[in-house]
Protein backbone atom coordinates (compact mmCIF):
# COMPACT_ATOMS: atom_id res chain seq x y z
CA UNK A 1 0.00 0.00 0.00
CA UNK A 2 1.22 3.46 -0.98
CA UNK A 3 -0.75 6.35 0.49
CA UNK A 4 -1.06 9.94 -0.66
CA UNK A 5 -2.02 11.97 2.42
CA UNK A 6 -3.50 15.27 1.24
CA UNK A 7 -3.18 17.80 4.04
CA UNK A 8 -0.68 18.12 6.89
CA UNK A 9 -2.81 20.24 9.20
CA UNK A 10 -3.96 19.01 12.59
CA UNK A 11 -5.66 15.81 11.45
CA UNK A 12 -3.23 15.05 8.62
CA UNK A 13 -0.27 15.51 10.96
CA UNK A 14 -1.89 13.13 13.47
CA UNK A 15 -2.63 10.54 10.76
CA UNK A 16 1.06 10.51 9.83
CA UNK A 17 2.17 10.22 13.47
CA UNK A 18 -0.23 7.36 14.22
CA UNK A 19 0.79 5.60 11.00
CA UNK A 20 4.46 5.90 11.94
CA UNK A 21 3.91 3.16 14.53
CA UNK A 22 2.30 0.75 12.03
CA UNK A 23 3.76 -1.44 9.25
CA UNK A 24 0.91 -2.12 6.83
CA UNK A 25 2.09 0.35 4.14
CA UNK A 26 5.19 0.86 2.02
CA UNK A 27 5.09 4.65 1.59
CA UNK A 28 3.14 7.69 2.77
CA UNK A 29 3.48 10.89 0.73
CA UNK A 30 2.62 13.73 3.11
CA UNK A 31 1.43 16.59 0.91
CA UNK A 32 0.25 20.10 1.65
CA UNK A 33 -0.11 23.46 -0.08
CA UNK A 34 2.55 24.61 2.40
CA UNK A 35 5.45 22.23 1.76
CA UNK A 36 7.16 23.31 5.00
CA UNK A 37 4.20 22.02 7.00
CA UNK A 38 4.47 18.57 5.40
CA UNK A 39 8.20 18.59 6.04
CA UNK A 40 7.64 19.49 9.71
CA UNK A 41 5.40 16.46 10.13
CA UNK A 42 8.08 14.15 8.78
CA UNK A 43 10.79 15.86 10.82
CA UNK A 44 8.73 15.23 13.95
CA UNK A 45 8.43 11.55 13.05
CA UNK A 46 12.16 11.36 12.41
CA UNK A 47 12.98 12.98 15.77
CA UNK A 48 10.73 10.54 17.64
CA UNK A 49 11.21 7.30 15.72
CA UNK A 50 14.46 7.62 13.79
CA UNK A 51 15.44 7.28 10.14
CA UNK A 52 14.11 3.76 9.52
CA UNK A 53 10.55 4.90 10.21
CA UNK A 54 10.84 8.39 8.72
CA UNK A 55 12.27 7.05 5.46
CA UNK A 56 8.85 5.53 4.71
CA UNK A 57 7.53 9.10 4.42
CA UNK A 58 8.21 11.79 1.85
CA UNK A 59 6.92 15.36 1.58
CA UNK A 60 5.32 17.00 -1.46
CA UNK A 61 3.63 20.26 -2.35
CA UNK A 62 0.07 20.09 -3.67
CA UNK A 63 -2.87 22.31 -4.48
CA UNK A 64 -5.85 20.27 -3.24
CA UNK A 65 -8.14 22.38 -5.39
CA UNK A 66 -6.49 21.12 -8.59
CA UNK A 67 -7.59 17.59 -9.49
CA UNK A 68 -4.87 17.27 -12.10
CA UNK A 69 -2.21 17.89 -9.45
CA UNK A 70 -3.75 15.18 -7.28
CA UNK A 71 -3.70 12.76 -10.21
CA UNK A 72 -0.15 13.63 -11.22
CA UNK A 73 1.26 13.26 -7.71
CA UNK A 74 -0.57 9.97 -7.22
CA UNK A 75 0.77 8.60 -10.49
CA UNK A 76 4.30 9.82 -9.76
CA UNK A 77 4.45 7.75 -6.57
CA UNK A 78 2.28 4.84 -7.80
CA UNK A 79 -0.24 5.61 -5.06
CA UNK A 80 -2.83 2.95 -4.20
CA UNK A 81 -4.88 5.01 -1.70
CA UNK A 82 -5.56 8.76 -1.52
CA UNK A 83 -6.32 9.92 2.04
CA UNK A 84 -8.17 13.26 2.06
CA UNK A 85 -7.34 15.24 5.22
CA UNK A 86 -8.28 18.78 4.20
CA UNK A 87 -11.41 20.93 4.33
CA UNK A 88 -14.52 19.32 2.76
CA UNK A 89 -14.66 22.07 0.12
CA UNK A 90 -11.78 20.21 -1.56
CA UNK A 91 -13.62 16.87 -1.73
CA UNK A 92 -14.67 17.22 -5.43
CA UNK A 93 -11.16 17.79 -6.76
CA UNK A 94 -9.42 15.17 -4.62
CA UNK A 95 -12.22 12.68 -5.34
CA UNK A 96 -11.81 13.26 -9.09
CA UNK A 97 -8.02 13.19 -8.91
CA UNK A 98 -7.98 9.85 -7.11
CA UNK A 99 -10.18 7.96 -9.56
CA UNK A 100 -8.34 9.44 -12.53
CA UNK A 101 -5.12 8.08 -11.05
CA UNK A 102 -6.64 4.61 -10.56
CA UNK A 103 -6.36 4.88 -6.77
CA UNK A 104 -8.77 4.12 -3.96
CA UNK A 105 -9.97 7.04 -1.85
CA UNK A 106 -10.82 7.81 1.80
CA UNK A 107 -12.12 10.93 3.49
CA UNK A 108 -13.41 12.03 6.88
CA UNK A 109 -15.94 14.60 5.66
CA UNK A 110 -18.08 14.37 2.56
CA UNK A 111 -19.01 16.69 -0.30
CA UNK A 112 -20.85 19.78 0.89
CA UNK A 113 -24.59 20.32 1.00
CA UNK A 114 -26.73 23.10 -0.43
CA UNK A 115 -29.89 24.09 1.49
CA UNK A 116 -33.27 23.83 -0.19
CA UNK A 117 -33.79 27.11 -2.11
CA UNK A 118 -37.25 27.86 -0.69
CA UNK A 119 -37.82 25.60 2.36
CA UNK A 120 -34.36 25.16 3.93
CA UNK A 121 -35.66 24.28 7.42
CA UNK A 122 -38.14 21.58 6.38
CA UNK A 123 -36.81 20.06 3.16
CA UNK A 124 -33.37 18.90 2.06
CA UNK A 125 -31.63 20.38 -0.96
CA UNK A 126 -28.35 18.85 -2.02
CA UNK A 127 -27.39 16.60 0.88
CA UNK A 128 -23.95 15.93 2.29
CA UNK A 129 -22.30 13.31 0.08
CA UNK A 130 -24.89 13.47 -2.71
CA UNK A 131 -22.26 14.46 -5.27
CA UNK A 132 -20.05 11.53 -4.28
CA UNK A 133 -22.85 8.94 -4.26
CA UNK A 134 -23.94 10.17 -7.69
CA UNK A 135 -20.55 9.03 -8.98
CA UNK A 136 -20.78 5.55 -7.43
CA UNK A 137 -21.28 3.84 -10.84
CA UNK A 138 -17.96 5.26 -12.05
CA UNK A 139 -16.14 3.85 -9.02
CA UNK A 140 -17.89 0.49 -9.40
CA UNK A 141 -17.00 0.29 -13.09
CA UNK A 142 -13.37 1.13 -12.36
CA UNK A 143 -13.21 -1.48 -9.59
CA UNK A 144 -12.06 1.16 -7.13
CA UNK A 145 -13.26 1.92 -3.60
CA UNK A 146 -14.17 5.31 -2.16
CA UNK A 147 -14.58 4.87 1.60
CA UNK A 148 -16.31 8.06 2.66
CA UNK A 149 -16.93 9.52 6.12
CA UNK A 150 -14.17 7.50 7.82
CA UNK A 151 -13.07 9.82 10.64
CA UNK A 152 -14.46 9.70 14.16
CA UNK A 153 -17.79 11.41 13.46
CA UNK A 154 -18.61 10.32 10.85
CA UNK A 155 -16.52 7.15 10.97
CA UNK A 156 -16.17 5.45 14.32
CA UNK A 157 -19.74 6.44 15.16
CA UNK A 158 -20.90 4.61 12.03
CA UNK A 159 -18.81 1.55 12.95
CA UNK A 160 -20.49 1.55 16.37
CA UNK A 161 -23.90 1.78 14.71
CA UNK A 162 -23.15 -1.23 12.49
CA UNK A 163 -21.93 -3.18 15.54
CA UNK A 164 -25.13 -2.35 17.45
CA UNK A 165 -27.24 -3.42 14.47
CA UNK A 166 -25.40 -6.73 14.07
CA UNK A 167 -24.79 -7.72 17.68
CA UNK A 168 -27.01 -5.83 20.13
CA UNK A 169 -30.47 -5.14 18.65
CA UNK A 170 -33.17 -7.05 16.81
CA UNK A 171 -34.93 -3.77 16.05
CA UNK A 172 -33.58 -0.20 16.30
CA UNK A 173 -35.76 2.77 17.15
CA UNK A 174 -33.05 5.44 17.00
CA UNK A 175 -29.40 5.73 16.09
CA UNK A 176 -28.33 8.97 17.75
CA UNK A 177 -24.74 10.12 17.39
CA UNK A 178 -23.86 12.15 20.50
CA UNK A 179 -20.62 14.13 20.79
CA UNK A 180 -19.51 15.98 23.92
CA UNK A 181 -16.44 17.15 25.79
CA UNK A 182 -15.19 19.15 28.77
CA UNK A 183 -12.26 20.73 26.94
CA UNK A 184 -10.86 24.07 28.07
CA UNK A 185 -8.22 26.18 26.29
CA UNK A 186 -6.32 28.88 28.20
CA UNK A 187 -3.99 31.68 27.17
CA UNK A 188 -0.48 32.21 28.55
CA UNK A 189 -1.97 33.95 31.59
CA UNK A 190 -4.28 31.06 32.43
CA UNK A 191 -7.46 32.75 31.18
CA UNK A 192 -10.01 30.61 29.35
CA UNK A 193 -10.26 31.65 25.69
CA UNK A 194 -12.47 30.89 22.70
CA UNK A 195 -10.44 28.47 20.58
CA UNK A 196 -12.36 25.74 18.70
CA UNK A 197 -10.64 22.37 18.86
CA UNK A 198 -11.52 21.59 15.24
CA UNK A 199 -11.54 23.57 12.00
CA UNK A 200 -13.80 26.61 12.50
CA UNK A 201 -14.45 26.59 8.74
CA UNK A 202 -15.95 23.09 9.00
CA UNK A 203 -17.66 23.84 12.32
CA UNK A 204 -19.49 26.84 10.84
CA UNK A 205 -20.58 24.71 7.88
CA UNK A 206 -21.92 21.96 10.13
CA UNK A 207 -23.60 24.11 12.75
CA UNK A 208 -25.26 26.86 10.71
CA UNK A 209 -26.58 24.70 7.89
CA UNK A 210 -30.05 23.21 8.45
CA UNK A 211 -29.63 19.96 10.41
CA UNK A 212 -30.86 16.81 8.71
CA UNK A 213 -32.95 14.15 10.49
CA UNK A 214 -33.96 10.77 9.08
CA UNK A 215 -37.23 9.03 9.91
CA UNK A 216 -38.15 5.78 8.23
CA UNK A 217 -41.68 6.88 7.34
CA UNK A 218 -40.59 10.35 6.13
CA UNK A 219 -37.08 9.96 4.76
CA UNK A 220 -34.63 12.82 5.19
CA UNK A 221 -35.89 16.23 6.27
CA UNK A 222 -34.41 19.35 7.85
CA UNK A 223 -35.01 21.50 10.90
CA UNK A 224 -33.79 24.78 12.38
CA UNK A 225 -30.14 25.04 13.48
CA UNK A 226 -29.60 24.20 17.18
CA UNK A 227 -33.03 22.56 17.42
CA UNK A 228 -34.28 19.92 19.89
CA UNK A 229 -31.86 20.69 22.74
CA UNK A 230 -31.35 17.83 25.18
CA UNK A 231 -29.00 17.16 28.08
CA UNK A 232 -26.93 14.04 27.48
CA UNK A 233 -24.83 12.45 30.23
CA UNK A 234 -21.38 11.63 28.82
CA UNK A 235 -18.97 9.14 30.45
CA UNK A 236 -15.33 9.67 31.34
CA UNK A 237 -15.96 12.41 33.88
CA UNK A 238 -17.52 14.74 31.28
CA UNK A 239 -21.05 14.52 32.68
CA UNK A 240 -24.22 16.26 31.47
CA UNK A 241 -23.84 18.44 28.36
CA UNK A 242 -26.57 20.22 26.40
CA UNK A 243 -26.63 18.85 22.84
CA UNK A 244 -28.42 20.22 19.77
CA UNK A 245 -29.14 19.05 16.25
CA UNK A 246 -26.31 19.71 13.80
CA UNK A 247 -25.93 18.78 10.13
CA UNK A 248 -23.64 15.76 9.94
CA UNK A 249 -22.82 12.87 7.64
CA UNK A 250 -23.96 10.05 9.94
CA UNK A 251 -27.59 10.93 9.30
CA UNK A 252 -26.97 10.66 5.55
CA UNK A 253 -24.88 7.48 5.79
CA UNK A 254 -26.46 5.17 8.37
CA UNK A 255 -29.89 4.80 6.70
CA UNK A 256 -28.25 3.62 3.46
CA UNK A 257 -27.08 0.41 5.12
CA UNK A 258 -28.77 0.10 8.52
CA UNK A 259 -32.43 -0.37 9.45
CA UNK A 260 -33.51 2.23 12.02
CA UNK A 261 -36.73 4.14 12.56
CA UNK A 262 -34.88 7.41 13.27
CA UNK A 263 -31.31 8.72 12.85
CA UNK A 264 -30.00 11.92 14.44
CA UNK A 265 -26.77 13.77 15.21
CA UNK A 266 -26.47 16.06 18.22
CA UNK A 267 -23.39 17.99 19.24
CA UNK A 268 -22.56 19.28 22.72
CA UNK A 269 -21.67 22.83 21.72
CA UNK A 270 -22.41 24.79 24.90
CA UNK A 271 -24.09 28.17 25.22
CA UNK A 272 -21.02 30.30 24.49
CA UNK A 273 -20.17 28.47 21.29
CA UNK A 274 -23.75 28.64 20.04
CA UNK A 275 -23.77 32.38 20.78
CA UNK A 276 -20.57 32.95 18.81
CA UNK A 277 -21.90 31.00 15.83
CA UNK A 278 -25.18 32.93 15.84
CA UNK A 279 -23.26 36.21 15.95
CA UNK A 280 -21.04 35.19 13.03
CA UNK A 281 -24.18 34.38 11.04
CA UNK A 282 -25.88 37.64 12.02
CA UNK A 283 -22.87 39.63 10.81
CA UNK A 284 -22.46 37.60 7.62
CA UNK A 285 -19.07 36.35 8.73
CA UNK A 286 -20.04 32.76 7.97
CA UNK A 287 -20.24 33.51 4.24
CA UNK A 288 -17.91 31.83 1.74
CA UNK A 289 -18.68 34.40 -0.97
CA UNK A 290 -15.78 36.86 -1.35
CA UNK A 291 -16.32 40.50 -0.40
CA UNK A 292 -14.23 43.42 -1.55
CA UNK A 293 -12.19 45.11 1.20
CA UNK A 294 -9.58 47.83 1.25
CA UNK A 295 -6.01 47.11 2.25
CA UNK A 296 -2.68 48.93 2.24
CA UNK A 297 -1.89 47.17 -1.04
CA UNK A 298 -5.22 48.15 -2.56
CA UNK A 299 -8.65 46.49 -2.82
CA UNK A 300 -8.72 42.71 -2.33
CA UNK A 301 -11.47 40.10 -2.30
CA UNK A 302 -11.69 37.71 0.62
CA UNK A 303 -14.30 35.28 1.97
CA UNK A 304 -15.49 36.35 5.46
CA UNK A 305 -15.35 32.77 6.73
CA UNK A 306 -11.68 32.53 5.72
CA UNK A 307 -11.00 35.70 7.73
CA UNK A 308 -12.64 34.15 10.80
CA UNK A 309 -10.57 31.00 10.38
CA UNK A 310 -7.35 32.99 10.01
CA UNK A 311 -8.14 35.06 13.11
CA UNK A 312 -8.54 32.11 15.48
CA UNK A 313 -5.78 29.85 16.82
CA UNK A 314 -4.90 26.93 14.56
CA UNK A 315 -6.53 23.83 16.14
CA UNK A 316 -3.26 21.98 15.52
CA UNK A 317 -1.41 24.35 17.86
CA UNK A 318 -3.70 24.59 20.91
CA UNK A 319 -2.93 21.18 22.40
CA UNK A 320 -0.38 22.41 24.96
CA UNK A 321 -2.95 24.90 26.31
CA UNK A 322 -5.89 22.47 26.35
CA UNK A 323 -7.15 20.27 29.16
CA UNK A 324 -9.97 17.76 29.32
CA UNK A 325 -11.49 14.83 27.49
CA UNK A 326 -13.57 14.44 24.34
CA UNK A 327 -16.16 11.71 23.78
CA UNK A 328 -17.61 10.40 20.53
CA UNK A 329 -20.29 7.78 20.37
CA UNK A 330 -23.71 6.50 19.37
CA UNK A 331 -26.77 6.23 21.60
CA UNK A 332 -29.00 3.41 20.40
CA UNK A 333 -32.54 2.54 21.50
CA UNK A 334 -34.74 -0.33 20.46
CA UNK A 335 -35.35 -4.00 21.16
CA UNK A 336 -32.61 -6.43 22.15
CA UNK A 337 -32.32 -9.98 20.87
CA UNK A 338 -34.12 -11.11 24.02
CA UNK A 339 -37.22 -9.17 22.96
CA UNK A 340 -36.86 -6.61 25.75
CA UNK A 341 -36.37 -2.83 25.41
CA UNK A 342 -32.71 -1.85 25.30
CA UNK A 343 -30.79 1.44 25.38
CA UNK A 344 -27.01 1.59 25.00
CA UNK A 345 -24.28 4.13 24.42
CA UNK A 346 -21.19 2.95 22.53
CA UNK A 347 -18.31 5.41 22.81
CA UNK A 348 -14.62 6.24 22.72
CA UNK A 349 -12.81 8.74 24.95
CA UNK A 350 -9.64 10.68 24.17
CA UNK A 351 -7.80 12.54 26.92
CA UNK A 352 -5.80 15.55 25.77
CA UNK A 353 -2.94 15.07 28.23
CA UNK A 354 -2.39 11.53 26.92
CA UNK A 355 -2.61 12.35 23.20
CA UNK A 356 -0.22 15.28 23.63
CA UNK A 357 2.29 13.15 25.55
CA UNK A 358 2.08 10.19 23.15
CA UNK A 359 1.62 11.89 19.78
CA UNK A 360 2.07 15.64 20.27
CA UNK A 361 -1.46 16.05 18.92
CA UNK A 362 -4.49 17.53 20.65
CA UNK A 363 -7.20 15.02 21.45
CA UNK A 364 -9.92 16.05 18.98
CA UNK A 365 -7.72 15.88 15.89
CA UNK A 366 -5.99 12.73 17.20
CA UNK A 367 -9.30 10.94 17.79
CA UNK A 368 -10.41 11.90 14.28
CA UNK A 369 -7.13 10.67 12.77
CA UNK A 370 -7.08 7.30 14.53
CA UNK A 371 -9.97 5.75 12.63
CA UNK A 372 -8.88 6.19 8.99
CA UNK A 373 -5.53 4.65 9.93
CA UNK A 374 -7.30 1.57 11.33
CA UNK A 375 -9.47 1.44 8.19
CA UNK A 376 -6.43 1.67 5.93
CA UNK A 377 -4.83 -1.23 7.80
CA UNK A 378 -7.97 -3.36 7.37
CA UNK A 379 -7.98 -2.53 3.65
CA UNK A 380 -4.27 -3.31 3.33
CA UNK A 381 -4.77 -6.74 4.88
CA UNK A 382 -7.98 -7.44 2.86
CA UNK A 383 -10.07 -7.74 6.02
CA UNK A 384 -12.23 -5.00 4.51
CA UNK A 385 -12.85 -5.12 0.76
CA UNK A 386 -15.29 -3.40 -1.55
CA UNK A 387 -15.83 -1.29 -4.65
CA UNK A 388 -17.92 1.79 -5.29
CA UNK A 389 -18.76 4.61 -2.90
CA UNK A 390 -19.27 3.06 0.54
CA UNK A 391 -19.64 4.32 4.10
CA UNK A 392 -18.18 2.61 7.19
CA UNK A 393 -21.55 0.90 7.79
CA UNK A 394 -20.99 -1.21 4.68
CA UNK A 395 -18.20 -3.16 6.44
CA UNK A 396 -18.16 -5.64 9.31
CA UNK A 397 -17.59 -3.59 12.48
CA UNK A 398 -16.14 -6.34 14.66
CA UNK A 399 -12.67 -6.58 13.02
CA UNK A 400 -12.33 -2.80 13.31
CA UNK A 401 -13.30 -2.67 16.98
CA UNK A 402 -11.21 -5.74 17.80
CA UNK A 403 -8.08 -4.24 16.21
CA UNK A 404 -8.77 -0.90 17.85
CA UNK A 405 -9.01 -2.47 21.32
CA UNK A 406 -6.23 -5.06 20.96
CA UNK A 407 -3.18 -4.11 23.07
CA UNK A 408 -0.30 -2.53 21.20
CA UNK A 409 1.99 -5.35 22.36
CA UNK A 410 -0.29 -7.80 20.53
CA UNK A 411 -0.37 -5.80 17.30
CA UNK A 412 -3.40 -3.60 17.98
CA UNK A 413 -3.97 0.08 18.70
CA UNK A 414 -4.59 -0.25 22.43
CA UNK A 415 -7.71 1.93 22.41
CA UNK A 416 -10.52 0.78 24.69
CA UNK A 417 -14.05 1.56 23.62
CA UNK A 418 -17.00 1.52 25.94
CA UNK A 419 -20.54 0.15 25.96
CA UNK A 420 -22.99 1.43 28.58
CA UNK A 421 -26.32 -0.30 29.05
CA UNK A 422 -28.61 2.54 30.11
CA UNK A 423 -31.71 0.52 30.99
CA UNK A 424 -30.04 -1.52 33.73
Amino acid sequence: MKILLVGAGGVGDAIAKISARRWFYELIVVSDYDLARAERTIASIRARHGDEIANRFTAAQIDAGDSEQVTALAREHEITHVMNAVEPKFVPTIFAGAIAAGADYLDMAMSLSEPHPTHPHTQTGVKLGDDQFAQAPDWETSGRLALVGMGVEPGLSDVFARYASDHLFSEIDELGTRDGANLVVRDENGNEIFAPSFSIWTTIEECLNPPVIFEKDKGWFTTEPFSEPEVFDFPGGIGPVECVNVEHEEVLLMPRWLDAKRVTFKYGLGGEFIGVLKTLHLLGLDSVSPVRVRSAAGPVEVAPRDVVAASLPDPATIGPRMTGTTCAGVWVTGTGFDGKPREVYLYHLADNEWTMAEYDAQCVVWQTALNPVIALELLATDVWTGVGVLGPEAFDAKPFLDLMKLPVADGGYGQEWGLQDRLA
